[in-house]
Order: C-alpha cells, then sequence, then structure tokens
C-alpha cells in the first residue's frame, strides 16, 4: 500500500536532519518528508572514487571463485560495478546485503535478483547480524564441502582519506571462525566534509534549536565534529538505528539520544511518538 500523502499526513513538530552521504541523504529525506517528518539534509560522509583504482580491477580477476560478495553499501556496489573490466561476464556468485538501498542498487546493476541475500524492507534491524542470520546455514554447509579448502568471500567497502578500512569487522571474524577465508576490496573513498558558512550556521542552529540529527553511521557524527568543532552536543538530541551507534553519541556527548527502526515506514511512525 503506497504512503498517505504529506498533507494527509500531520507533521511532527521538529525538523530531523538527515546525515546520510548526499546521493541516499536526498533520497530518505524524501521518503520521511512524503509521510509527514519535516527534513534537511546535511551529509556527514562525502563518498569519493579510489585515486588509484588498479587493485579494484585486480580484485575482480578473482570474483568467479568466491563464495559471495558481501557489499557493505549502495556505494560499493555503484563503484566496484563501475570498475569491471572490460569483456568480463556479470558475476554469477552469490551477493550479499545488509539493507534494502544496497540489495536496490544490486538490482540496478542487472544482479540476479535469486543471487541476493538481504535482510527484508520490513526486517527490525539491517547490519551484520541480520545478514549472518540468512547465509550462516550455506556458509556452513559450504565449508563443510569444500574442507580442507576454504571457501571465500569478498568484502567491498570503503575505506578513510587515509586508507583505513571504514566500518565493522563482525561479519569478517564470525565467517573465518567458521573456516571461511575473507578478503577485502576498497571500491570507494568515505571522507569527512568541509562545511561551507550555510552549512555552519545550520549545524550551529540544529544542535539548539530541537531538531533531531538522524544517523546510521557513527562516522558521521565524529565528522560532524570534525567539520563543525565546539558544538555544544549537551543540548542536542539524536536519532540512530543501532545501539552501537547510540553508545557512540553517548561517549561524543550527545545530550538525548533515541533508537529508531532502520525501515522509513517503521522509522516515520517512531519518530512521530517521539516528544
Amino acid at each position: 500500500m503506497a504512503p498517505a500523502s504529506a498533507a494527509s499526513i500531520p507533521a511532527v513538530p521538529w525538523r530531523v536532519i538527515v546525515t546520510r552521504p548526499e546521493r541516499e541523504a536526498q533520497a530518505w529525506a524524501e521518503a520521511l518528508q512524503a509521510r509527514g517528518v519535516p527534513c534537511e539534509t546535511l551529509p556527514l560522509i562525502e563518498i569519493a572514487a579510489l585515486p588509484e583504482p588498479l587493485a579494484l580491477a585486480q580484485a575482480w580477476q578473482a570474483v568467479p571463485g568466491h563464495l559471495a560478495l558481501m557489499f557493505v553499501s549502495a556505494n560499493a556496489v555503484r563503484f566496484f560495478m563501475a570498475a569491471r573490466p572490460a569483456g568480463l561476464s556479470m558475476p554469477i556468485c552469490r551477493a550479499w546485503s545488509t539493507g534494502p538501498g544496497t540489495r536496490a542498487a544490486l538490482l540496478a546493476t542487472g544482479w540476479p535478483e535469486d543471487l541476493i541475500d538481504s535482510p527484508a524492507e520490513d526486517a527490525p534491524q539491517f547490519d551484520s547480524e541480520a545478514l549472518w542470520d540468512l547465509v550462516a546455514l550455506r556458509v556452513q554447509a559450504a565449508a563443510c564441502a569444500l574442507a580442507p579448502s576454504k571457501p571465500s568471500v569478498l568484502i567491498v567497502r570503503g575505506a578513510d582519506a587515509q586508507g583505513q578500512l571504514a566500518g565493522r569487522d563482525w561479519l569478517a571474524l564470525k565467517l573465518e571462525s567458521e573456516g571461511l577465508e575473507v578478503l577485502q576490496a576498497v571500491a570507494y573513498v568515505r571522507q569527512a566534509p568541509v562545511f561551507n558558512p550555510v552549512q555552519q550556521s545550520l549545524a550551529r542552529q540544529a544542535v539548539g534549536d530541537g531538531s533531531a540529527w538522524l544517523f546510521s553511521s557513527s562516522e558521521a557524527a565524529q565528522h560532524l565534529l570534525q567539520a563543525c568543532p565546539d558544538l555544544p552536543l549537551a543540548q542536542a538530541r539524536a536519532l540512530t538505528t543501532h545501539p552501537r551507534i547510540a553508545q557512540r553519541l553517548h561517549q561524543l556527548g550527545w545530550g538525548r539520544v533515541d533508537l529508531v527502526p532502520s525501515g522509513v515506514d517503521a522509522q516515520t511512525q517512531s519518530i512521530k511518538s517521539l516528544t
């Protein structure tokens, strides 16, 4: 069923600041606004191409030998698929994702739907643990069938401006504990934004006017302090989609942190229930 129009849904009395990378932030803000949640976008993670893509092209040569490719984000899909060498066919292995945005990006590139493992759009959580629940039996069966050889999984992800891998290692450690070999491919660079005066003004206003900052990454929260130091976070309000991120926000000094679901419909309902 399509969501009701914004005009028919009472809006919440405060706005949400969406902090995802620009492309995702705009789409998410539009989805929330269509459901009666006023939004502004202030992307706190900038996405850039690799300065040297040779290693990514080399990673493609080994794709047919992997049990699965795990993509940490829609950007991982876009940059990895854009690097596919000319003449190399589409992979026929499984693709893993932790959320509907990444799954949609895989489908948009032509990845067969029946080869994609991803939590359902109404899943309570989009994270590595939810993905593991879907793939665990297949992984364990492959590990037994191929022993003593190790099946491999390639994790496609981003790195920061210094080349350090971005994101969690939970899934990699879990796979290794099941006897798999885990390889990593960096597909793009994640970096802190440099705010212009308008963005500086928005950030300073939004920490004190009751706005709620929506975080789906603890890295974004750290980038905010890099881009706009000395914000009075003790009076600021945040929304987050995962307890791990909430813990990091508390450590950084945010005054109020509320957990909300990951899916847009459930998230809207949760936001509207907050005061």
